[in-house]
């Protein structure tokens, strides 16, 4: 490989190296892009997952897992979904 080649590569590499290490905005990676304003019922609900809010996604996340094998998230401030963990817990 010729010297230019490998200059060429070498500046590839620290680009995508410098692309990689960008910090991303907040609240731009959570898993809920959008929430249920409504629950489902209790005896369907097989598993519940919760989120809290870290760096990369600044909003508490509850991802709900029903029988069937669908997935959806929750609005964590219904009174209804708050009802539902303080019950579960």
């Amino acid at each position: 490989m010729s010297g230019i080649m490998k200059v060429f590569l070498l500046l590839a590499v620290m680009v995508c190296i410098s692309k990689a290490q960008v910090t991303p905005e907040t609240g731009v990676q959570c898993l809920c892009l959008r929430a249920r304003n409504r629950i489902t019922s209790r005896n369907d609900i097989k598993d519940i997952q919760i989120y809290s809010a870290t760096i990369f996604c600044d909003k508490v996340e509850i991802v709900v897992t029903l029988n069937s094998g669908l997935r959806y998230c929750l609005n964590p401030k219904l009174t209804a979904v708050q009802k539902l963990m303080a019950s579960i817990m």
